[in-house]
């Protein structure tokens, strides 16, 4: 598959008759692969069959503001969410009309993520909540729902591949985990004082204890219990240890190149499909930067018992070409994760950890290393905003700012 992939030329794109619809925000695969969904800027979304690039359908009017981001529970059913503040529910076998729509967010809704085990959906939206959504009891008038967290400053929110832990990252460059997740129990809304948030460690860290206090725009998060998080809520080994509850949170400060203390914002945020790492793209807060870095999930002890605990070590970075001010970029992992697919000006980079695109446990470095640039792929007159992996076939979609869709495969 790496060679396939090293092989695939610019001019073997094929492009998709999407111009008309406005920027392309979010590209979806089926998970067999027969249908490409593409979230669009004017209220659209656009179906193809990937493998014939043939049209299948137009849902003109999906909402009633742009379409952010898509999301497919099986081969049939799939969510859009919107700028409308809503969350739409699709069966491809019956396009013409939503299975339903769901209303609970106040600000727009911008990522979707399910659990196949609960069949819950769950949602994030820049009004700062994440809402959960019990798709069993789904009614022609939506789910039952409730308000599982809030932060301030929320960008994106994920699940590992196990639902065990949550991701969410903000604007304020802080990254909040979720350890030993549990859908099913509410976190009623509260707040915190500030929390001294710990930066990402790298293997200098390991020998050299330094740990980074609250930053100036103080913490975002806001959750169930009335006091102060411990030290010892926030680090894990007390949760294995038989202590803590659920949901307990840890909030981290990335380690990103460059000037330390410039801040930063973390617009995208992918995982591993083996839940081994996070992928992050980052920008600076003066937006004169941007960054791709990959982060290792570590286990075991704490570095210093003493302190939080710090499950992410910064293992592989490299920069961006910092254009489309403004706008996300939204990356991805291939589904073996040995590469990644990331935006870059009018095309795309695939990116290895090494040059033989070697799993990543195989090539963790002892420093945080660069990534390697397998193939450089240009089809595009606009900025690229997104891109996505086929999970069946060799094969890689991105879309760009002027709305066109490009899908770039080996010939044969």
């Amino acid at each position: 598959m790496t060679r396939l992939y090293g092989a695939i030329q610019p001019a073997d794109s094929v492009s998709l008759s999407t111009r008309t619809h406005g920027a392309v925000f979010n590209l979806e695969y089926s998970p067999d692969g027969s249908v490409l969904t593409v979230a669009c800027e004017q209220t659209e979304v656009l179906l193809f069959d990937p493998i014939s690039s043939k049209h299948i359908k137009t849902l003109s009017e999906a909402h009633e503001d742009c379409v952010n981001n898509i999301r497919f529970l099986d081969n049939r059913l799939f969510a859009t969410c919107s700028d409308d503040t809503t969350i739409a529910l699709w069966d491809l076998r019956k396009l013409n009309t939503k299975v339903c729509t769901l209303h609970g967010h106040t600000s727009w809704v911008k990522n979707i993520e399910y659990d196949t085990n609960t069949r819950l959906l769950v949602t994030s939206g820049f009004d700062g909540n994440v809402i959960i959504w019990d798709t069993n009891r789904c009614t022609e008038d939506g789910c039952p729902h409730r308000k599982f967290f809030h932060t301030r400053f929320l960008m994106r929110m994920r699940l590992t591949p196990d639902c065990s832990k949550m991701l969410i990252s903000t604007s304020s460059g802080y990254l909040l985990i979720l350890h030993d997740l549990d859908l099913n129990k509410s976190l009623e809304v509260g707040s915190y004082p500030i929390l001294r948030a710990r930066r990402t460690t790298s293997s200098s860290d390991i020998t050299s204890s330094g740990s980074s206090g609250p930053r100036a725009v103080g913490s975002p998060c806001h959750q169930s219990n009335s006091g102060p998080l411990s030290e010892k809520t926030l680090s894990r080994p007390s949760q294995r240890e038989g202590g803590s509850p659920r949901n307990s949170l840890e909030v981290l400060t990335p380690e990103v190149p460059g000037e330390r203390d410039r801040g930063n914002c973390i617009t995208s945020l992918q995982l591993h499909p083996k839940g081994w790492a996070t992928l992050l793209r980052c920008s600076s807060n003066t937006d004169d930067q941007e960054w791709t870095c990959v982060y290792e999930f570590q286990e075991g002890a704490p570095v210093r018992p003493v302190s939080p605990r710090c499950s992410l070590r910064l293992t592989h970075c490299i920069e961006e070409a910092n254009v489309g001010r403004g706008y996300i970029k939204e990356l991805c992992f291939s589904p073996d994760g040995r590469m990644i697919s990331s935006p870059h000006g009018f095309g795309i980079r695939l990116l290895g950890f090494d040059a033989h695109c070697s799993e990543l446990v195989d090539c963790l470095p002892r420093e945080a290393s660069p990534l390697r640039e397998i193939r450089s792929l240009y089809s595009h007159n606009d900025v690229v905003l997104t891109t996505k992996f086929s999970p069946t076939h060799c094969q890689i979609a991105s879309g760009c700012l002027s709305g066109r869709v490009s899908l770039y495969q080996p010939k044969f």
